[in-house]
């Protein structure tokens, strides 16, 4: 198994694994664009690991929070 790398956010908590795997604390896997969407671009805190809008890439129209979905 090869050893993937694995960031933990001091801001939110959630893991990143690999390029673009996000173990939120609850619900589905995401990616770095969604939890750029949801959290990210609203906590702006020192110390957010998912800051670098190469890595994040493109985000989507359903990758932000849409609760009546």
């Amino acid at each position: 198994m090869a050893n993937l790398n694995r960031e933990t956010c001091s801001v939110c908590g959630v893991k990143i694994v690999g390029e673009d795997t996000v173990i939120f604390s609850s619900g589905p896997v995401g990616t770095r664009g969604r939890l750029w969407a949801r959290v990210c671009s609203y906590a702006k805190k020192t110390g957010c690991i998912n800051q670098d809008h190469q890595a994040i890439g493109e985000v989507h129209e359903n990758d932000y929070y849409n609760p009546l979905k």
